[in-house]
């Protein structure tokens, strides 16, 4: 029998627990689509349970010391039940992608019952051209993106005929802890802070020099923060007060043309990534009838943290960079040249350092200094919207023997925040996921459509490139 253990959270974890507000859920998921009749909802249940000895923390729930002493843990959930979390329904006709998306919007739009494991997957029936789809709804205090990834590959299988046990594996829940041990392990927590920081401390003796440029790389990064925190963003249409409710839209790419554009215009493909993401916002603004001149957004990319030995571990490994957006921009390819230039001078500034100290830091903050800290990570003084690109699997993968055939990704709206744009690639795809607030974004379609007609400028621009004709000049 596998049993689960009390796990503490991170900080960062925290903060996502923290920001969360009404109107600002913090899950985080995807849309996944598959060919072939769906599978048997009692068989898809049974086959998510049999594979949870993999991810224990999925029976896992969240539990607080008393008082605010301490952060929580994670403890085993006594009434797990499978069919409380996997779910089933199914399309009307003509079980269209838009009703797919609209769908996928109104589950994001509820809120995950904290007294529960933080997860929930729906088994989606009826999607037309014999597909059904699978969409899933996880807390990022439980998982960032790129452990995502790992933990999709424990529930999903390379091959088309999985290697299923036949049996489920029996399950008992380890005991739940008092409230007198909480507040024991709590006020352990607080008292440890300053133990772990002389211990770093100590480290820092016995290799001096190494420690003092370590040190003086950790200050400059946080100074840079800071800067950047002086120094807000643009007040624009995209940073209003949002509602609980959610618009969802997606858009399909292909990675090979990605690669064609970065390896003849220069860049990585998270360069044209954002340089199409800035296209689109600079039309989408145009259409609000805003000027765009000397214009320059902000988003929050992302970046793994994550240690080669830590993937498929749970809880979030990852720092925040302010990410260039100049929709001040006409020409395409000029556009994506700055966003390069931006790019590469973030990469070699200690921005992603800097904010990584604070994360560390933050683990051993007291939690009022934790609630403070966590409202800065997700501040629009800092980023405009969210930007997340996350790499996936190049190869087809299966569920119970169907594929995997599109994946669209889900982030979350932080307050004040209308929209956030999430990229995965998958098996030759790049396929983008707009989350926006119902109210204020009934117009998300034209980011989606933006994102579309950039890539093809750019594409175009790179084919002229190949036959050694230069692009247009910008004006």
């Amino acid at each position: 029998m596998a049993q689960g253990h009390m796990e503490r959270l991170t900080g960062l974890d925290v903060s996502f627990l923290t920001n969360e507000k009404d109107g600002s859920y913090m899950h985080v998921g995807g849309c996944l689509i598959f060919e072939g009749p769906a599978p048997e909802y009692t068989d898809f249940a049974d086959h998510i349970e049999r594979r949870l000895a993999s991810i224990p923390r999925y029976r896992q729930r969240l539990a607080f010391p008393p008082m605010n002493m301490g952060r929580p843990f994670w403890t085993d959930d006594p009434h797990f039940n499978i069919r409380y979390h996997v779910r089933h329904t199914a399309l009307p006709e003509p079980g269209s992608e838009e009703q797919l998306r609209n769908l996928t919007a109104r589950l994001f739009s509820q809120k995950l019952d904290r007294t529960k494991p933080l997860w929930e997957m729906y088994l989606v029936l009826g999607l037309e051209d014999n597909r059904f789809a699978l969409i899933n709804k996880t807390h990022h205090a439980l998982i960032d993106g790129v452990s995502g990834v790992d933990i999709a590959t424990v529930l999903l299988d390379l091959n088309p005929i999985p290697n299923e046990p036949t049996e489920i594996e029996p399950w008992e829940p380890s005991p739940e802890p008092s409230s007198a041990e909480l507040a024991a392990l709590g006020a352990r927590d607080l008292a440890e802070a300053p133990i772990h920081l002389t211990t770093r401390g100590i480290r820092a003796l016995t290799d001096p020099s190494s420690a003092i440029d370590k040190a003086t790389e950790v200050v400059e990064g946080i100074a840079e923060v800071a800067w950047s925190f002086t120094n807000p963003t643009p007040d624009v249409p995209l940073n209003v007060q949002i509602g609980s409710h959610r618009r969802f839209t997606w858009c399909r790419c292909d990675l090979d043309d990605m690669k064609r554009i970065k390896n003849a215009l220069g860049g990585t493909v998270n360069d044209v990534v954002l340089a199409c993401s800035a296209g689109a916002l600079r039309r989408w603004l145009h259409g609000r009838g805003i000027r765009t001149e000397g214009l320059e957004l902000s988003a929050q990319v992302p970046v793994s943290i994550r240690a080669e030995d830590e993937h498929g571990e749970l809880g979030n490994r990852i720092a925040a960079m302010r990410g260039p957006l100049p929709v001040y921009i006409e020409d395409p390819v000029r556009r994506l040249a700055v966003v390069r230039k931006e790019m590469d001078g973030l990469k070699e500034s200690k921005q992603a350092l800097g904010a990584e100290a604070i994360a560390r830091f933050n683990d051993f903050a007291p939690p009022t200094v934790l609630a403070q800290a966590a409202r800065i990570n997700f501040s629009t003084r800092l980023f405009n919207l969210i930007i997340t690109n996350v790499p996936g699997p190049q190869i087809p993968i299966y569920l119970m023997g169907r594929e995997m055939q599109d994946i669209f990704p889900v982030a979350f709206l932080p307050e004040r925040q209308a929209l956030a744009i999430a990229i995965m690639s998958y098996n030759g795809q790049l396929n983008f996921g707009l989350l926006a607030d119902y109210d204020s974004m009934e117009d998300v379609e034209q980011i989606a459509e933006g994102i579309e007609i950039s890539l093809l400028e750019l594409l175009d621009a790179a084919k002229k490139a190949e036959r050694g004709k230069s692009p247009k000049e910008p004006v």
